[in-house]
């Protein structure tokens, strides 16, 4: 049976699954001496924040800065990349407080993803893993846009206009509001990310390469920086990978010189990073969960909350309940919610009669189809919107 089908036949709430994860993360460190941090983004669900931010850094900063008893982090990543700037500040922060900093990918680490594991000291992934071509990603007007797309770009018009002698008028349009700084800027995001990763994969990922594979000589400074430099160009070749998404696998990694440890082959890890892979999934897939933050210790969560949904409140001044209509984002169920500000039964016995629910105590709902909505969003909606607090049972 497959894990996915394993876990969807135990059929276990959001919580279960929560619970869940921090076992494995705990099975995880015993098996390899370590202290591991998950770090996972829901990639696909279109929100605005799933791409690495600012803000991500802080809670990786306040999970692990009271580590002071391990000196070996383990970090697994999964992101569709994001803010080169906090790659850069995360491995830092990480270098700074461990000596030893792994990374194990199972899932996708694209774009600053990549940058970040080429941080580490040791790479470690499941065949399922894959990296992604080095680059920034920027954002221009309201979009976030891959920089090296950008240049091409603005190269491609550069020529058109040279051989024809002018741009078509939409073309034209859109180069006009172009401005150098705007060019300048987008450049120098690239040159950013290749220049971290040629100074981390010498000093980080080439720490102890003491000796030459091949003919055993001795590796120096110059040796490590003239690889990390040929590593870095090879991964900045985009007409080499076609696409910012793509998939860079382990051995395209070792056919550019980077050494990368199987995790396949060893069976009691690989199930255990396959089954965190697989309950992260889940929880994108089950909850309104869309980055997990998690360590055997502690977990943070965040959530898409739900607003805007139909909400009637009575026109009194000081209403006694207020009624929800929320539909599931994953199978379409309307479920008719009310929300009580008086402690009344009755209340209770005409709004279930009616075919409503109570606003629940947790603020999560349950769908029948198993996916966990929550309500904390509209909750505080609610409450500023009556300046009075849900009463739940």
């Amino acid at each position: 049976m497959s894990l996915m089908n394993e876990y969807i036949n135990k059929k276990l709430s959001g919580p279960d699954l929560e619970s869940e994860l921090l076992k494995l993360i705990g099975k995880y460190n015993s098996l390899r001496e370590t202290y591991l941090f998950v770090y996972a983004a829901a990639i696909g669900k279109p929100i605005p924040s799933v791409p690495l931010e600012q803000s991500d850094f802080y809670i990786f900063r306040d999970l692990l800065s009271g580590q002071g008893v391990h000196n070996k982090v383990d970090v697994y990543l999964e992101t569709p990349g994001g803010s080169g700037e906090t790659a850069e500040e995360i491995c830092r922060f990480l270098h700074t407080k461990f000596e030893n900093v792994s990374f194990i990918i199972s899932g996708e680490a694209k774009s600053a993803g990549t940058i970040i594991a080429l941080s580490g000291n040791e790479i470690l992934m499941t065949e399922t893993g894959s990296l992604g071509p080095i680059d920034a990603q920027i954002k221009i007007g309201r979009s976030i846009v891959s920089a090296y797309d950008y240049m091409e770009w603005i190269k491609d018009k550069r020529e058109e206009a040279e051989k024809q002698g002018a741009l078509n008028p939409f073309d034209a349009t859109m180069v006009a509001q172009i401005s150098p700084g705007e060019l300048g800027s987008v450049f120098h995001s690239l040159k950013f990310a290749e220049d971290l990763v040629k100074d981390w994969l010498a000093r980080y990922k080439f720490k102890n390469w003491r000796f030459t594979e091949t003919h055993n000589r001795i590796v120096t400074k110059d040796m490590k920086k003239r690889r990390a430099e040929e590593i870095a160009k090879e991964l900045t070749n985009h007409s080499k990978w076609r696409s910012h998404g793509r998939s860079i696998k382990i051995d395209d990694l070792e056919s550019i010189g980077l050494k990368v440890t199987r995790i396949d082959n060893d069976f009691e890890l690989a199930d255990v990073v396959y089954r965190i892979q697989t309950v992260c999934r889940l929880l994108f897939e089950t909850t309104t969960s869309f980055k997990i933050f998690a360590t055997q210790d502690n977990k943070i969560f965040r959530q898409a909350v739900p607003t805007g949904q139909p909400i009637k409140i009575p026109h009194q001044q000081a209403p006694d309940i207020a009624e929800i209509n929320q539909v599931c984002p994953k199978c379409g169920k309307s479920h008719k919610i009310y929300a009580k500000f008086v402690n009344n039964p009755k209340i209770d016995k005409d709004f279930r009669e009616k075919g409503f629910t109570p606003f629940p105590s947790n603020a999560k709902l349950i769908c029948n189809c198993g996916y966990e909505i929550d309500l904390s969003g509209i909750k505080s909606q609610i409450e500023m919107q009556t300046n009075k607090k849900i009463i739940t049972d």
